[in-house]
């Protein structure tokens, strides 16, 4: 995982207690002092070793305490990513004694333990505009860190440029694979539906009756999305949500309502909802140019040809210029 320091640096409550040796001359027994006033002390320390640079990706297991034992941020505790450590590029010492200077101190397998201003952190490597309240003005924070990894800069230009050529490599797959899946889709169900210019499929399922809608109107529409494997991806129907386990207690499960023609659905919809009239029941199949690309989005991965089960529930006229959008979904996912 790759973040700032800065944004690495969150708040997590938990409990520890650091035990530390007398030492004289020091505010901070157990500890000495650089030139710049930072104290440390290390608990394991190889002199010869390779020290990071400025641009260096660094791979610490770390926590941070305030003057009270309470401990700000634990690397084991929490991670997004599933590690126990947090990985970022050293940047240029941000403060006389800061953490990028004890950081630039170690050497891979070293661990340590670092006094440093809480002021100084806060206001000017973390960029806050006042201190927390869990800080008090003029303290000191603790912290211990092991030095598990440094990845120059060189190298962590090549791993991306790496990863760059193999997302591209695997792109131009899907992209390559999507015609055959989807003319395999085709064949395997019979469909033999002239498409649209655009590659849009409608196949109606049950007439409507009178108009139907133009660019602007408001349309509201039942709909269940599915890959061509027949997963779902999402749905307006309850039931269906909770038979493809795709149920989520925090949405509404009702018709989806929005201006037709504006861009606030894929494109697919805009062109398929035009051709159904009210009551009107039909399926779309979107291949991925007017579906979600080559982007994706959430479970689409990129490339993905679509095929939603449609229901045009209602038109009403297009709101005011004035008046606000009441739109209750974006973009269908």
């Amino acid at each position: 995982m790759k973040i700032s320091f800065a944004k690495s640096m969150v708040a997590i409550a938990v409990g520890v207690v650091v035990t530390f040796s007398a030492c004289k001359n020091s505010p901070h027994p157990g500890y000495e002092s650089t030139e710049n006033g930072l104290y440390y002390q290390f608990f394991k320390q190889d002199e010869n070793a390779v020290k990071p640079v400025e641009g260096d990706i660094v791979r610490l297991i770390m926590t941070y305490k305030n003057s009270k034992d309470s401990i700000l941020f634990d690397s084991k505790v929490g991670n997004p990513s599933g590690t126990n450590y947090i990985e970022f590029p050293l940047q240029k010492s941000t403060f006389k004694g800061s953490f990028e200077e004890a950081v630039s101190m170690m050497g891979v397998g070293d661990s340590a333990s670092f006094i440093i201003s809480a002021d100084s952190v806060y206001l000017v490597t973390f960029k806050a505009p006042t201190l927390p309240p869990y800080i008090e003005k003029g303290s000191m924070l603790t912290f211990d860190a092991k030095l598990e990894k440094i990845t120059s800069k060189a190298e962590a230009e090549a791993e991306r440029n790496k990863q760059m050529e193999e997302q591209k490599a695997k792109m131009e797959v899907l992209k390559n694979e999507e015609p055959i899946i989807f003319a395999k889709y085709l064949e395997d169900n019979k469909i033999t539906t002239k498409p649209t210019a655009s590659g849009l499929y409608f196949i109606e399922s049950k007439k409507g009756s009178g108009k139907k809608p133009k660019a602007g109107e408001l349309v509201k529409v039942n709909y269940t999305g599915r890959l061509l494997d027949g997963s779902v991806f999402d749905t307006s129907d309850e039931a269906t949500a909770k038979a493809s386990g795709t149920f989520d207690e925090r949405r509404p499960y009702e018709p989806i309502e929005f201006p037709l023609g504006q861009g606030q659905v894929i494109p697919g919809w805009d062109e398929g909802i035009m051709l159904m009239s009210v009551g009107s029941k039909g399926q779309l199949i979107i291949p991925s140019a007017i579906g979600y690309g080559a982007q994706g989005g959430g479970p689409i991965p990129p490339f993905s040809p679509l095929v939603f089960d449609v229901e045009l529930v209602s038109i009403s006229p297009a709101p005011p210029a004035s008046a606000p959008k009441v739109i209750q979904g974006q973009k269908v996912n």
